[in-house]
């Protein structure tokens, strides 16, 4: 090789090396940017991708994304205007294997495993989905309690027991009564904060229109100008045309 030859293999050599490194630059200044960082560990979860999703329209859209190789621990992030729920998925896995979560401004951190994914997350950071927690804590006892009435009120009736069938009906009422006042109240006390329209709008199904419209009155301006607030009033709007 002559020595303009071997000049000119060094000269392309350095170009080579100077794209590689400009294009690892701008991989890495690319990296999604947002006001919410979602971070945390699957432990379990060596090789995959973890997707950070969020409901557009009607449709569930990624709003980041990032894949593992040999390390469980993850860093999503996302722009929020207003707190809505996400969802944390891996390698598209059906809804059953997603965490949902309420994200908001801030780091968010959530721990997991992948072979419960989904089942009992531990989620912090978020002051919507610490509010969220404790409403579902007690939303699961009134599941527990409507089970258990459905087995009595079978039993009943194949024991054709009509008194009991009869008394079983009213303790049910009672029970959905006490679980539309504990949900309206829940929301009124959390009105500062937008998992109150949230509720009102998938747990308030069979209140009168009475509670859902003292609930949104008691929401604070910020909330009503929130996702949730906003499709809250339209929610209320069509029910009052109808």
């Amino acid at each position: 090789m002559s020595i303009f030859a071997d000049e000119k293999y060094r000269f392309m050599k350095k170009i080579i090396t100077l794209l590689v490194l400009s294009i690892l630059i701008t991989a890495c200044s690319s990296k999604k940017e947002g006001n919410m960082t979602v971070q945390g560990q699957i432990k379990g979860l060596k090789k995959g991708t973890l997707y950070l999703q969020k409901m557009k329209d009607t449709l569930l859209v990624s709003v980041d994304s990032v894949k593992l190789l040999g390390s469980d621990k993850f860093t999503l992030k996302d722009n929020v205007e207003s707190p809505v729920l996400y969802y944390l998925t891996f390698d598209g896995n059906t809804s059953d294997k997603r965490i949902l979560f309420f994200g908001e401004k801030g780091i968010i951190t959530i721990n997991d495993n992948v072979e419960k994914f989904g089942y009992t997350p531990e989620i912090t950071g978020s002051k919507n989905q610490e509010i969220l927690d404790k409403y579902n804590k007690i939303k699961h006892k009134f599941q527990d309690q409507r089970l258990e009435f459905i087995k009595k009120d079978f039993d009943a009736k194949k024991a054709d027991n009509q008194e009991l069938i009869t008394q079983l009906e009213k303790d049910y009422q009672n029970l959905s009564r006490r679980r539309v006042l504990f949900t309206t109240n829940f929301a009124l006390t959390n009105a500062d904060y937008e998992v109150a329209p949230y509720i009102g709008l998938t747990e308030m199904y069979d209140a009168s229109l009475k509670m859902l419209d003292t609930v949104n009155n008691s929401l604070s301006d910020n909330v009503k100008n929130s996702d949730y607030g906003k499709r809250f009033q339209e929610y209320l709007n069509s029910i009052k045309e109808k």
